[in-house]
Order: C-alpha cells, then structure tokens, then sequence
C-alpha cells in the first residue's frame, strides 16, 4: 500500500495570513513528526497571500487521524480560532512516486571546449 500525503488548506481571515503561517510552520505541521509523519511541508500561495497549504506524509491513515485528533492540533485550532476560515479541508492522496535532488551537486560541469576554426 502506498504511502499518504495528506494536503490541509488553510485560509487565513484578513488581515491574519502572516499569523496563520507562520503557525502553521511553527507549531501544527511539526507537530506531525509525533505522530509518524515522515516529512511536512508549508506552502503559501504567491497570488493569494491567504492561502496557506500543509502537506504531511503518513504511512497510515490511522497515524494521521491520531495526529489531527491528538492535543497537539486541537490546542492549534483552539489558539488559531479566528484566524482561519471555518471550511477547514484536506484530502489524503495516495503518493506512487516520489523523489528528490541530490543535496549537494554532484561535481562542477566541464567547461565548454573551445570551438576549432578550420583553415
């Protein structure tokens, strides 16, 4: 079975999108590493400053409901009330591929050769 991404959309009320990401970066997705999240990630949207993404990824969705259940995530919403729209959504997807760059480049790129100019 593979592997969950859970996506959370959080909008934040006028006035409240700095709060709420920096909230959310601070205190809610890292509170996922506590329950078996093995990566989160926060996006906030460059063309809606009130958009705010969170993706966590589980190996269960059991591991996920513990953690979106847990006291962690419901002091969360109970601090953050009022900062954030009500129609809170997310939506589990199932991850089938995944991968990332290399955290250091592997060696520098050969300069170019020098044209040869034929005679």
């Amino acid at each position: 079975m593979p592997k969950g991404v859970v996506h959370v959309q959080w909008y934040a009320t006028i006035g409240r999108g700095d709060m709420l990401v920096q909230g959310v970066s601070e205190m809610a997705a890292p509170a996922a590493l506590l329950y078996g999240a093995t990566h989160y990630s926060v996006q906030r949207s460059r063309d809606d400053r009130f958009k705010i993404i969170m993706q966590t990824w589980f190996n269960s969705s059991d591991d996920w409901y513990r953690y979106w259940e847990g006291p962690e995530m419901r002091e969360f919403r109970a601090r953050y009330s009022g900062k954030f729209q009500a129609l809170l959504t997310y939506t589990w997807h199932d991850e089938y591929a995944a991968e990332s760059a290399p955290a250091e480049p592997v060696g520098e790129a050969a300069p170019d050769p020098e044209p040869s100019v034929a005679v």
